[in-house]
Order: structure tokens, then sequence, then C-alpha cells
């Protein structure tokens, strides 16, 4: 049976950290490109990162560079998003989608090449 969640949100305050994780189970992320999406109330959605798995190459928006970080463990065929330095603008749904190939590097953040989705986890940045 084939399964893929997110997992990891949370409550946090400004400043704080929380780390993200997409697992599959029942197929391998070998071949694919695992993106990390948000969407706040009243936002399109935002492709924030991307991993393609077997290279390890990463893509960031601005909104995100030097704050979050994504990687891989093949072992655990899972993708984590570590987020740090927290915003409130950072609150919204967090989704995973799957690629079953490598992008452009223009195209990583384009939500309609990604298929396969996971059903999102709430991150909320408050005080």
């Amino acid at each position: 049976e084939m399964h893929f969640a997110e997992s990891g949100g949370d409550l946090v305050q400004p400043g704080g950290s929380l780390r993200l994780s997409c697992e599959a189970s029942g197929f391998t992320l070998d071949a694919t490109t695992i993106g990390w999406f948000r969407q706040a109330p009243g936002k399109e959605r935002e492709g924030i990162s991307s991993i393609v798995f077997s290279e390890g190459t990463t893509y960031y928006a601005d909104s995100v560079k030097g704050r979050f970080t994504i990687s891989r463990d093949s072992a655990k065929n899972t993708v984590y998003l570590q987020m740090n330095n927290l915003k409130s603008e950072d609150t919204a749904v967090y989704s995973c989608g799957l690629l079953d190939s490598t992008p452009l590097p223009t195209q990583w953040a384009q939500a309609e090449l990604y298929f396969y989705w996971g059903q999102g986890t709430q991150v909320t940045v408050s005080s």
C-alpha cells in the first residue's frame, strides 16, 4: 500500500524552529523530486523548496533562503524541511508534492507539475 504524508507541524513562537517530514512507504523516492509547498489563508500556494532525491540538488524560494533547509534520508525514504528563525508570515499549511522527474531549475516551484500530494500539516507561528 502506498503512503505519502507530512508530519511535524505545530504552534511555535517567532524565532523558533520546526522540522517537517515527508515520508513515503510502499514505493521509493529514488527517481523523484519532492517539493515543499505552503498555502496561507487567502493566499496562493507557494513553492518554498524542492530536492531531487537521487542527486540531492536543492532549490529554495527567496522567502525562505537562509532559514529553511531541505534534506533527504534514503534509508528512511523521507524528505525533511528544517525551518529556523520562523516568522509569523510562515504560518500556513505545508504540503509535500511528488514529481517523477527532474525539473528544470525554472520549474521546480510549479505546483501543477507535482501529481501526488500529502494531506498537509499546519504550521502556526505566533506568540
